[in-house]
């Protein structure tokens, strides 16, 4: 019996041993081709989640066509843990682009989508994602009212990753009608519609307005994704005296990477105020910028 247990046990061990090379050694793995799919394939069944994680990355950047539908397979496994059912459902949505034929993942996730099983929408939402995915909106607009509100949230991520110009205005609307959450995720998104880069800014700059300031803090960082922020000295005097540690704190930073001395310079008695700020890391910030000018 012991002697049986342990022949059981080695090839097991010897999978495990191979895959983390192929995992570490990417050459490795593309030297020996499918042989070394197979085996990683093999391996996700025995391998604890970090070296799962990993073999679900090399796989899904390297095997697209071979690796979908096992990906997939763990995608929908109630079994599987919930960490390794969203990396598969994280590599479908960025294999998806690059498949010969979607067809049929694109048809089997527009069915998860609606499955009553809230982790299964969950997961199949965010994986049918993918950049130029147009066929997935109007289920992904549907999933916007899920009564899951993780599965409302992943949708918003989901139709942002479409790059599709005509959501624009759908998230123009979430973002003022919407919870939190989305009204967060829909604007470190838009900077991503590069065709609406003037309404971008525009939106951006009235949500540093914002009561709320989470709001405020999201829409000051992804402001320098669309506009050249030093060519902007108000904003920055804006930002200087929010009310948000976060936000003078960013402003400081930013000044301290990106600015010239003469827009420090600009805006000294905006930061000598923060000299007095309640706050330490904002005095010793604000102290170290004035001293640079």
């Amino acid at each position: 019996m012991k002697k049986n247990h342990v022949i059981a046990l080695e090839p097991k061990a010897r999978i495990l041993d191979r895959a983390r090379r192929y995992v570490e050694s990417v050459e490795s793995f593309l030297d020996d081709g499918d042989q070394a799919v197979s085996l990683l394939l093999k391996a996700m069944k025995h391998a604890d989640p970090g070296l799962k994680r990993e073999i679900t990355f090399v796989l899904g950047t390297f095997a697209k066509e071979q690796v979908v539908w096992p990906l997939y397979e763990i995608m929908i496994d109630s079994s599987e843990d919930e960490e390794s059912r969203h990396n598969a459902s994280i590599q479908l949505s960025v294999i998806g682009p690059f498949l010969e034929d979607p067809q049929a993942l694109l048809d089997r996730l527009l069915k998860d989508v609606e499955s009553p099983d809230p982790e299964r929408r969950l997961h199949a939402t965010f994986a049918i994602g993918w950049s130029g995915n147009f066929q997935a909106a109007t289920a992904l607009i549907a999933r916007l009212y899920d009564s899951d509100r993780r599965v409302q949230q992943t949708a918003v991520n989901a139709l942002c990753n479409l790059r599709d110009q005509k959501i624009f205005d759908l998230l123009i609307d979430r973002l003022q009608h919407g919870p939190l959450e989305q009204k967060s995720t829909i604007l470190y998104n838009l900077w991503r519609f590069d065709s609406r880069g003037e309404r971008t800014k525009e939106i951006y700059l009235e949500y540093l307005e914002h009561d709320e300031p989470d709001l405020r803090f999201d829409a000051w960082v992804c402001l320098g994704r669309v506009v050249e922020i030093r060519d902007y000295p108000e904003i920055y005097r804006h930002c200087l005296k929010d009310s948000d540690l976060r936000i003078r704190e960013l402003a400081l930073k930013r000044l301290a990477d990106e600015a010239g001395a003469n827009l420090i310079h600009l805006l000294q008695a905006d930061i000598e105020v923060l000299l007095d700020d309640s706050h330490m890391k904002i005095k010793k910030a604000a102290l170290e910028l004035l001293q640079r000018k």
